[in-house]
This record gives C-alpha cells, sequence and structure tokens, in this order.
C-alpha cells in the first residue's frame, strides 16, 4: 500500500474538490437559488481556485519538497472545510442583505467560502507529483497517471455525491465527513506530523456530527426541518398567515419564497394565494374530468383539487419524491384513488405521455432563482396542446411583472403561448391594474376559440375573473424555443433589485 499512498490520495482529494462543489450548491440554494448564474460562479470559482493551488503547490513542492509540508496541507484543507460549517450562515447572510446585484453576490459568496478549500486541494496533485518523481526520463508518464487519478477520484466523487451522499446526509454533515477524511488523509501522508493535533480535530468534527444529529431531533421535535433531496435543500417550519393569523406550516425551496403551506388548525382551505386561482379550471372547463399538475411539493393545490372536484381525476408529475414523501408526512397528503403521481421531471412526462386531458396546471415555476426552462418553450407548450382536449385550458403561474424590463419574461411566455394556442389570457394575482410590480400573474390558455365569458355565478370565482388583464401586453419579446430560451437572462431583471 505504502508504494501506492501517493495515488490514493491524489484519489481522495479529487474525490473532495467535486463532492464540495456539488455540496457547495446546496449550501448556496436557500440565499442564492440555483439557476445558471449561480453554477456558473461556483464551477468558475473552483476552476480558477484549483488553478492557482496547481502553480502555488508546484512552486512550494520545488523549494523543498517533504512529507511532512504534503501532509500539512492536506490538513489545512480538511480545517478550511470544517470552517465552511459555521461561516456559511453568517456569509450568505450578509452577502443577502448587503450585495444588491446578483452576480456580484454569488461570486462574493462563493469566492469566500469556496476559493480558499479549492486552492489548497488544488495543491496537492502537482506536490504529489514532485514527491512521485525519482527519474526524469519516466516523469512524464508520473505526471500522467497522478492527474488521471485525480480525475477519476473527481468523477468518482461526482457520482457518489450526486447519487448517494446528497440525498442521504445534510449539507453540514458532508462538510464535516469531507474534514474528517482529510485529516485521516494527511495522517496517511506523514503519521507524525502533529498526530497530537491531527487526533484532537478528528474527535472534535466526530463530537460536531454526533452533535448535529441530537440537533436536528430537537428541530424535528419543533417543527423545524432541514433536509437535502437529490433535488433540493428543503425547509420545512411553523408560521403564520398574515391575512387570517391563522398557524401554517410552510414549506421552502428556494429563496424569499414559500413553496407551499397548509393551515395547522384546519385543513380546509389554500393558504398561498396564486394557487386559489388555479380554480378558475372550474370556471373554462365546468365539466373536467381528467386533469394533470405539473410540480407538486406539497400538493397544497392538488388536495384542493381534490375537494372540489370530487368525481374529478388528477396527474401529478413531482421530479422530487423525497418532496411527495415529504408531503404525506408533514402536509396531509394522503392515498386518493383519484390521485396519480409520477416522480419525473415535468418535460419529459409531456414528451412521452398519450393520456388526453381537460386541464393542464403549471406550478413549477414557483421560484424565479431556479426556473426549469424546458417546460417554458414553444415545443413544450405544443406537447401540452397536444395533450388537451379539443376544449381544455393550460393554467400556469408566473412570478413576473407584466411591463417594464422585470416583465420580458412574462412577455416571452405569453408570446410562446400564442404562438400555439388561440386564446391566452392573464390575470394579476395581487394587483390586477398594476403591470410595473413583480407578482404572481396565472395565465391561462385556450384550446378553443370560442370566446369565454369572464362572468360566474360563483363569487369566488367571479372575484378572481375580475384580475382579468384588459390592457395590451407588449410584442418586444421573441418566444423561447427549445433552441434559445435566455430564461436566466430574463429572470435576473426580475430579482436584481429583490
Amino acid at each position: 500500500m505504502r508504494n501506492y499512498m501517493l495515488e490514493i490520495i491524489v484519489f481522495i482529494c479529487g474525490a473532495v474538490v467535486m463532492i464540495l462543489e456539488l455540496v457547495g450548491s446546496r449550501i448556496l440554494a436557500p440565499y442564492l437559488g440555483t439557476s445558471i448564474i449561480v453554477w456558473t460562479s461556483l464551477i468558475g470559482i473552483i476552476l480558477g481556485s484549483l488553478s492557482l493551488g496547481y502553480w502555488w503547490g508546484g512552486k512550494i513542492a520545488d523549494r523543498n519538497p517533504s512529507y511532512k509540508i504534503f501532509s500539512l496541507i492536506i490538513f489545512i484543507s480538511a480545517v478550511i472545510i470544517a470552517l465552511i460549517t459555521s461561516l456559511k450562515s453568517f456569509v450568505l447572510g450578509f452577502v443577502q442583505n448587503n450585495v444588491n446585484h446578483f452576480y456580484i453576490g454569488t461570486i462574493v459568496a462563493t469566492l469566500i467560502l469556496f476559493a480558499p478549500p479549492s486552492v489548497v486541494l488544488g495543491m496537492t496533485t502537482p506536490y504529489a507529483v514532485r514527491l512521485k518523481i525519482k527519474d526524469l526520463t519516466s516523469s512524464g508518464t508520473t505526471v500522467g497517471r497522478l492527474y488521471a487519478i485525480s480525475t477519476i477520484g473527481s468523477i468518482a466523487g461526482t457520482f457518489l455525491a450526486g447519487f448517494f451522499l446528497i440525498a442521504y446526509f445534510g449539507s453540514t454533515k458532508i462538510l464535516i465527513i469531507l474534514s474528517i477524511v482529510l485529516v485521516f488523509t494527511s495522517i496517511l501522508a506523514y503519521v507524525r506530523s502533529i498526530l497530537v493535533v491531527k487526533g484532537t480535530v478528528i474527535s472534535l468534527l466526530l463530537l460536531f456530527l454526533l452533535a448535529m444529529d441530537s440537533y436536528d431531533t430537537f428541530l424535528s421535535k419543533q417543527g423545524m426541518i432541514d433536509i437535502d433531496t437529490q433535488y433540493n435543500r428543503v425547509l420545512i417550519y411553523r408560521s403564520v398567515d398574515e391575512t387570517t393569523d391563522r398557524p401554517t406550516r410552510v414549506m421552502v425551496t428556494n429563496p424569499k419564497e414559500v413553496q407551499s403551506a397548509m393551515f395547522l388548525d384546519d385543513d380546509n382551505d389554500l393558504v398561498i394565494g396564486y394557487t386559489k386561482f388555479y380554480r378558475l379550471a372550474g370556471h373554462f372547463k365546468p365539466d373536467l374530468k381528467d386533469s394533470l399538475m405539473i410540480g407538486g411539493a406539497g400538493y397544497s393545490y392538488p388536495k384542493d383539487y381534490l375537494k372540489k372536484f370530487s368525481n374529478a381525476k388528477l396527474d401529478v408529475v413531482e421530479i422530487d419524491p423525497a418532496l411527495t414523501a415529504l408531503a404525506r408526512q408533514y402536509f396531509n397528503l394522503k392515498a386518493n384513488a383519484r390521485l396519480t403521481i409520477y416522480h419525473e421531471d415535468g418535460r419529459t412526462f409531456l414528451n412521452k405521455a398519450k393520456k388526453k386531458y381537460d386541464v393542464i396546471f403549471g406550478d413549477a415555476f414557483t421560484s424565479y432563482y431556479s426556473l426549469p426552462y424546458q417546460l417554458t418553450t414553444r415545443e413544450a407548450v405544443q406537447r401540452m396542446h397536444d395533450l388537451l382536449n379539443d376544449d381544455g385550458a393550460v393554467l400556469v403561474n408566473i412570478i413576473s411583472s407584466i411591463d417594464g424590463e422585470k416583465g420580458e419574461f412574462l412577455r416571452a411566455e405569453y408570446a410562446t403561448f400564442k404562438n400555439v394556442f388561440p386564446q391566452v389570457y392573464l390575470f394579476p394575482v395581487t394587483d390586477r391594474h398594476n403591470g410595473s410590480d413583480v407578482q404572481n400573474v396565472m395565465l391561462v390558455a385556450l384550446k378553443s376559440v370560442k370566446k369565454p365569458v369572464f362572468r360566474n355565478q360563483d363569487n369566488e370565482l367571479n372575484g378572481y375573473l375580475q384580475h382579468l388583464w384588459n390592457k395590451d401586453v407588449q410584442t418586444d419579446i421573441p418566444l423561447l424555443t427549445d433552441d434559445h430560451a435566455p430564461v436566466d437572462n430574463y429572470i435576473l431583471k426580475v430579482i436584481k433589485d429583490l
């Protein structure tokens, strides 16, 4: 084993780099979202930091290569990663509250939290190369082999994090585990190097890991859940509805927004205002029998649908099976013969589906921090059109303004639906007269050419119908396609001042 010790070490360090990058996306998500902007900053800064580490590690190794210094470098990376666990909330909270420009905020947060450990981890491979080289005639082979092993380690770390670690451990626990692994790795590199300190650090990290389990149990008893799934960082906690002062339980998967909510005293109504506008389906298609909803989260509206339309069926497509499990545990989602749940991406479901529906509900755009562009395009809208019965309707929630640069995404989506459907209407949820404010807007697309009436004997539905946008919608933004859907560029203009 001693002969392959350096190969083992660079493999481990390569794996840690990629695990750190993927976990980093979950750490940033509650404060900055998971948009392409966040991923670009994370990937770019980590790559740049690794490059600096390669240069610095090689330079230090040429001066006086020793296993003692090599071990110390690895140990320092372990300490820095452990420090992230205590600094991340402070740093991200500060950035969120004090850095107004979204690009700059993501870069600053990523630089502070993830550049230092990436630089130090980048130093390990060139240093290992210098220690390994004994004969210049085979130096090329040595360099190629160690960098290949480091890359294979990165690949292994990617699959380990994506398929296993993130699904079963929280972000903080994974950081602690990485720190422990790196401390052991530093001991492997040089056993005698500050062994007492390393043993103390390992003991403290293990105690911290055990304490976190107790803390998670305590939070759970207090009604606070913080969990990582394969797709989301999920927070569930108790709150109070601002309108009624009734106690609620909410689910949050993105910053500054509640994705689902439920009244705790009596689960008899919808909490979030825009979800009530889905009830307009009963106006535009009063005899509906089969419907599809893309996006489940806490299943607030699906439960309401099954109550309101007692003879109708509903298929729900939710990409994250863990959200469905949480909805069953915390949001009163019960088995129902009229409810069928599919766990897959909404777009792939649309591409493969054959069943016809009376209404399709879109609730996958509940965050402007991580919007699934593949559901916004003409091709996706065309599939919705094809899956509807002749007099069917689509109802999609969009967070946007209607006018100005903050309304560019909505106008692009409006143009996309208008390209496919003969009739498209907008219903601003908060302020029906103000096109400048960012708010929930319910887009309704009708497959029929028959003009609907915007009155209903039901007072509730009639109230929602009164929110119809009667002003013109500018046609200044091109429609979205699979080939070109600059959704993140449009959304950035919405969030830059939030």
